[in-house]
């Protein structure tokens, strides 16, 4: 009983911080709503990864977590895919980019890494709130991409390292 309380007392933590990252819990609330309606019409997370990011024959979609992706100018929600191919990040809310004409055109943030092009993952804390995790992928090509703010955090890092291990051993068979 004590480590389903535990289990609990974990995820509710995971909520909290999720929810905290974003503007206005309004806002959060609203995003979520939509993003619950999106795969409810498509027919669950696979078919969203599906139609949002490029899917080969034979990749396999390993696991789909809310997060946030730390940008310049401020984390934004959305899904973390991580598959045997590739990890991708899709926004939950479209975001407004300015155009050459001076209009504006609303867009989903996008970021795709395929898996071998990463060379790292790292995890990272908040020295001052150690709840507060972070997850680094340090790309071949030097650039780093942090996310935050994972409803369960120690899954997704898990199945990130799965999905990179996994790789490498497919490249060692060649």
């Amino acid at each position: 009983m004590n480590l389903i309380g535990k289990k609990a007392g974990t995820f509710a933590h995971g909520v909290r911080e999720h929810v905290r990252l974003g503007p206005k819990i309004s806002e959060t609330v609203k995003g979520k709503l939509s993003l619950g309606a999106r795969i409810l019409q498509v027919g669950g997370l696979e078919n969203v990864f599906k139609q949002l990011f490029s899917f080969r024959e034979g990749e396999k979609l390993l696991k789909a977590c809310q997060c946030y992706l730390s940008t310049t100018a401020g984390p934004i929600a959305g899904l973390l895919f991580i598959s045997s191919e590739k990890v991708a990040f899709c926004s939950e809310r479209s975001i407004k980019i300015p155009c050459p004409n001076g209009e504006y055109v609303r867009v989903h943030y996008k970021v795709v890494v395929p898996v071998e092009k990463i060379k790292r993952v790292n995890q990272s804390e908040n020295m001052k709130k150690p709840c507060q995790k972070y997850m680094e992928i340090v790309t071949v090509d030097g650039f780093d991409i942090w996310f935050m703010g994972f409803l369960n955090y120690q899954k997704a890092f898990k199945c990130l390292q799965q999905a990179i291990s996994q790789r490498l051993d497919d490249v060692d068979t060649f």
